[in-house]
């Protein structure tokens, strides 16, 4: 009996994933097709020219004008269906998805179409795919905290099958620290608690994220390095970084692949235990 190519990739997890960011070009001109829209790229060439990114400010303006092609409910469920298909040929096996409700509901979407789109294929992602999956509801950092407690609300009275909250979107300038009441709303639901921090942000942001918002989970964490304490805390209390080398390149946090801390912080990590 041959073996495919997938079965012989070594299993893996997939721990940072925002869906919206898993659009590629030719789904986005299906989409916008679909729903009569035009976009501001010629053709698929155009749209790939813009993947070359100076900061993470321009990569969230890509990222944001390409999900403005997700509109009704069968959207959202292809973009994940597509993600699923190419995350199982590549070998993962479970997947930690992340979702941004706000950027949809800014943009008129219900609620409800954005969560049962992704939800309702991630309910079956298993047995179609073999990857088992749960989702994070990710809030924006640099909208109001009011409007992110008050989605939260939401989630929670429809029962939204999440597992937990995120805090992503721009950093620079939007500390942990504002978000102190949606986090404990999230504690009390039930709900695990993650963050990105220290992606571009200060490495005190991690340890807001920490102290404040009493996360699980640190998304990205890569200044740690610039406070040796901190370094020695995550490696003590064992709190997990879901690091992302090549985004960090690509978004300009690291200037190489050859400059990225990565190795440096597992060598920490292997001297502090």
């Amino acid at each position: 009996m041959s073996t495919s190519p997938a079965a012989a990739l070594l299993p893996c997890a997939e721990l940072h994933l925002h869906i919206e960011g898993t659009l590629e070009p030719e789904l986005i001109f299906e989409l916008a097709a679909r729903n009569g829209l035009s976009l501001p790229y010629a053709d698929l060439a155009e749209l790939r020219a813009r993947y070359e990114f100076t900061d993470l400010k321009s990569f969230l303006d890509l990222y944001y004008a390409n999900m403005e092609v997700l509109r009704t409910e069968a959207d959202f469920a292809d973009m994940t269906r597509s993600y699923l298909r190419r995350a199982a040929a590549a070998g993962v096996r479970h997947v930690e998805m992340m979702v941004d409700p706000q950027a949809h509901l800014l943009r008129g979407v219900p609620l409800e179409t954005c969560i049962h789109g992704v939800a309702g294929v991630l309910a079956g992602s298993l047995e179609e795919f073999g990857v088992s999956s749960e989702l994070i509801a990710a809030f924006l950092r640099d909208r109001p905290v009011a409007e992110a407690e008050d989605v939260l609300r939401q989630l929670v009275a429809m029962e939204a099958p999440i597992v937990g909250i995120g805090l992503d979107s721009a950093e620079v300038g939007n500390p942990p620290e504002g978000f102190i009441e949606l986090y404990r709303m999230a504690r009390d639901a039930g709900l695990k608690c993650v963050a990105h921090a220290g992606e571009e942000g200060p490495s005190h942001y991690i340890e807001q994220a920490l102290d404040l918002l009493l996360v699980d989970r640190i998304d990205h964490g890569i200044r740690c390095l610039d406070d040796p304490a901190l370094v020695e805390r995550l490696v003590r209390d064992r709190i997990p970084l879901t690091i992302c080398p090549l985004s960090n390149v690509r978004l300009r946090s690291v200037d190489t692949l050859a400059d990225h801390p990565l190795p440096q912080m597992l060598a920490r990590g292997s001297t502090y235990r």
